[in-house]
């Protein structure tokens, strides 16, 4: 396993994270099989783990938690706030009120004094970000949390972050979690070269492309859209859309690359993340001890330039083939009247 600096932290983590979504009702309820999970990805030298409060409704903080007793001084454990916890308008979101109840939530489920990586889920636009970083300062300074990043930011919003910190004396964010992938690219044209600029730590998700680079959806093939990631999402998997139907075309041609160079397409996948500078951790989610074997081998998989440029022929830099930022759309796309004037000052015009 390959260790990396995590940003300007000092901390060195492994350059794949062990990542927990699966882990719990959502994914794998049965709590022991979990902790196997979690103890084998130790003992192939991955010591970055990371969770979210909103994973199975703190269901995977609490397997983490028990997975780690006798362990957790070896591990670099991060997790994440913003989403709801329950009923309530004011339990979510990236407020001062919020994160300070849900940071004592998350270390009671983890059953740990510290957490290595505060992660803010995704912005908010309804708070303030001074308020945000100003409470993220303060638990630093209790020691309840070592350093903080955010997940899924535009480069924009990284920005102004930073600039806010500096004018305020606030700690700033130490690491941003974008998704990426060969089908979603998109990061590479602003986030990841700001985050380089920032001196911050990248932690990437979804390698696999929601599961479209596993090599088991492929184009001509009977896809159930009634059971497993697909039965969750079926728009997301239709063949019948174009959108799906261009994935599964980049697929094919990923797998012929695949086999040329001997590996497997969930190896190619995982190993092209690690391959860009900006990029320090790539997480990787299994369900099953199956999964988490196959995923780990390409941590030690390096692609050389002449496979880097068959990719870039094949999904150029700086695309995305689909919309990658799962449960979170830029508010200013979300609804048209963010986007019109209202009728009368177009008229008046």
């Amino acid at each position: 396993m390959r260790y990396r600096a995590l940003g300007r932290t000092g901390i060195q983590v492994s350059a794949q994270c062990l990542g927990t979504m699966m882990l719990g009702a959502v994914g794998n309820p049965d709590h022991d099989d979990c902790a196997r999970i979690v103890h084998t990805a130790l003992d192939h030298g991955i010591n970055f783990v990371d969770t979210a409060d909103m994973y199975s409704a703190g269901e995977s903080e609490e397997i983490v938690g028990k997975a780690l007793h006798g362990r957790r001084d070896d591990v670099v454990l991060a997790t994440k706030v913003h989403f709801p916890m329950g009923e309530g308008p004011n339990r979510g979101g990236n407020s001062r009120r919020w994160i300070t109840t849900a940071v004592e939530d998350s270390l009671r489920r983890l059953r740990t004094d510290w957490i290595d990586l505060y992660q803010v889920h995704r912005p908010d636009e309804s708070t303030d970000i001074e308020e945000t970083l100003s409470v993220l300062t303060d638990l630093v300074r209790q020691g309840k949390i070592r350093a903080f990043g955010c997940s899924t930011f535009p480069a924009e919003d990284i920005v102004e972050a930073y600039h806010v910190a500096d004018r305020r004396g606030l700690h700033r964010f130490r690491t941003e979690q974008p998704p990426y992938s060969i089908l979603a690219r998109g990061i590479e044209a602003s986030v990841l070269p700001t985050c380089e600029r920032l001196g911050m730590g990248v932690l990437t998700w979804s390698p696999l492309a929601s599961g479209f680079l596993t090599g088991k959806y492929r184009k001509d093939r009977p896809i159930d859209l009634t059971a497993g990631r697909a039965g969750l999402n079926p728009g997301r998997f239709d063949p019948t859309l174009p959108v799906n139907a261009a994935k599964l075309d980049i697929v094919e041609q990923l797998v012929e690359l695949a086999t040329d160079i001997g590996c497997t397409l969930p190896e190619l996948a995982v190993a092209f993340t690690v391959a860009h500078p900006a990029v320090t951790s790539v997480i990787v989610g299994p369900r099953t001890m199956e999964q988490l074997e196959a995923l780990v081998k390409g941590a030690a998989l390096t692609l050389d330039d002449e496979t880097l440029d068959r990719i870039d022929r094949i999904v150029p830099p700086g695309t995305n083939t689909y919309h990658p930022d799962g449960a979170w759309t830029h508010p200013a796309l979300a609804g048209s009247a963010r986007r019109r004037r209202p009728v009368a000052d177009r008229a008046a015009a």
